[in-house]
């Protein structure tokens, strides 16, 4: 029978298949959210056959992989994705699992110095004809590793296919809060309406991570948590945070918003702080030299008139004291505060990303009782506390949209392009790493710069 589906994986024996796609895929399939007719071709040099492939994921794979629903879709192809004379046989499976409307996705799960190689050889096999919007290129970040570097890369993608054939994932965007944050700010009045700086104080924007670089030296030391997070992650975040209302909520016109306020961004430079975990250079395959950070703070600004003045502070670490993703809005202070002579908080919203998503609100309240005691207490809403079950996995989602033709969660180029840009701007201040034991050895440092607490 004919696949309405089929979906190439390019480095199939690699750590994102066993851990990110199959999982994700096999869940879709389960929950009949891809079609029941979906054949999935895994490609890899090791002398697998199916069965013996799906055994090794099983085994590769972090959490519990039930590989029974993908022995019916997966088929292990041995192939060496460089040389020119293994395609062939890779056109003509797939050719005899196609009809003339089948949705093709090639998922370059490979490392991006492959990128060149590949693209040449799956559009000179003809395995993609460029313009066709039913075939798909499917790859990850890191996108380059400077601005000249991600040009080169685009510019060779362009070559071989059309920008509405090419998905950048960025597996942040597929985190439900983090595709929750415009709801929250454009339909809920409450905040719709102060979303500025006359009553916005400060945003923080934190990524921190307990474990340290877990292996991934090749990759890690010749990006560090500037590259790996910031250029990516937190920008995105930030973007979100600071656009203006986008004329509609499709694709285009939401990045158009995000693309602004990238450019609109400016950073304190007397604000960097990079920092190093003590440690790192007894990692295995690290350079007992390197100068990579795996810290780094700074303030930014966004020159908009929405929110000129306020300061965006963005952190990122690991080994730090908890693995956490949130994002703080500190609002104003109200004019009737002073009044009080109470030690009265700020309003703090908390946009809660991980481990657990959800949407918390800080606000004053007087203490029970015959004093005027003041208490700050928190409305909390955990969504995955009351999703148990329908919470999706990030790739989960992330598929789905690519086999349905929707790219709002994907990274455009002038996205990549703008970010690349400030990045290399920071790049040029950059200072040899601080050596860090905890995290408490950095909060006098960010105290001192900033005068402002950090979670």
């Amino acid at each position: 029978m004919k696949k309405d589906l089929i979906i190439t994986i390019f480095g199939a024996t690699g750590d994102l298949t066993s851990r990110k796609l199959l999982p994700a895929l096999s869940k879709l399939y389960q929950d009949e959210q891809i079609s029941k007719n979906t054949l999935i071709i895994a490609l890899g040099r090791r002398d697998y056959d199916s069965k013996t492939f799906l055994a090794y994921m099983k085994e590769s794979s972090a959490a519990a992989l039930d590989t029974k629903p993908l022995e019916s879709l997966v088929i292990y192809q041995k192939m060496d994705i460089s040389n020119p004379k293994d395609y062939p046989a890779l056109v003509e499976l797939i050719q005899a699992n196609k009809h003339e409307k089948t949705r093709e996705l090639f998922y370059l799960a490979i490392a991006p110095e492959l990128f060149p190689d590949v693209s040449y050889h799956i559009n000179t096999s003809k395995l993609v004809t460029q313009g066709d919007i039913n075939q798909s290129i499917v790859f990850e970040k890191p996108f380059g590793h400077d601005l000249e570097s991600a040009k080169a890369i685009n510019e060779m993608l362009w070559q071989y296919f059309d920008e509405k054939q090419i998905y950048r994932i960025d597996h942040y965007l597929g985190k439900e809060m983090i595709q929750n944050i415009m709801m929250v700010r454009f339909a809920n009045r409450i905040f719709e309406e102060i979303w500025h700086n006359r009553s916005i104080k400060s945003v923080k924007i934190i990524a921190k991570e307990e474990e340290g670089i877990l292996g991934r030296a090749g990759y890690y030391d010749s990006s560090g948590a500037l590259k790996d997070m910031v250029q990516s992650h937190l920008l995105q975040m930030l973007s979100l945070i600071a656009m203006e209302v986008p004329m509609s909520y499709f694709s285009d016109d939401v990045k158009n918003e995000k693309v602004k306020v990238i450019k609109h961004l400016s950073f304190d430079k007397d604000s960097l702080i990079f920092g190093q975990y003590r440690g790192y250079l007894e990692e295995k395959n690290i350079p007992k030299d390197s100068k990579t950070d795996t810290f780094v703070f700074l303030k930014t600004y966004v020159n908009t008139p929405r929110f000129k003045g306020v300061p965006f502070y963005l952190m990122t670490g690991k080994k730090l004291d908890a693995k956490e993703s949130l994002i703080i809005i500190e609002f104003e202070e109200t004019s009737e505060q002073r009044k009080w002579n109470l030690p009265l908080s700020t309003n703090k919203l908390y946009i809660k990303i991980a481990p657990l998503d959800g949407v918390g609100l800080i606000l004053n309240s007087k203490v029970p009782g015959l004093r005027d005691d003041v208490e700050t207490v928190e409305l909390e809403y955990c969504i995955a506390c009351h999703a148990v079950g329908n919470m999706s996995e990030a790739y989960q989602k992330l598929l789905l949209d690519i086999t349905e033709h929707h790219k709002s969660l994907f990274t455009r180029w002038d996205e990549i392009e703008t970010s690349w840009h400030f990045i290399d701007q920071i790049k040029k201040h950059q200072k040899d790493p601080i050596i860090y034991q905890s995290y408490e050895d950095l909060k006098p440092l960010i105290f001192e710069l900033t005068k402002e607490e950090m979670k």
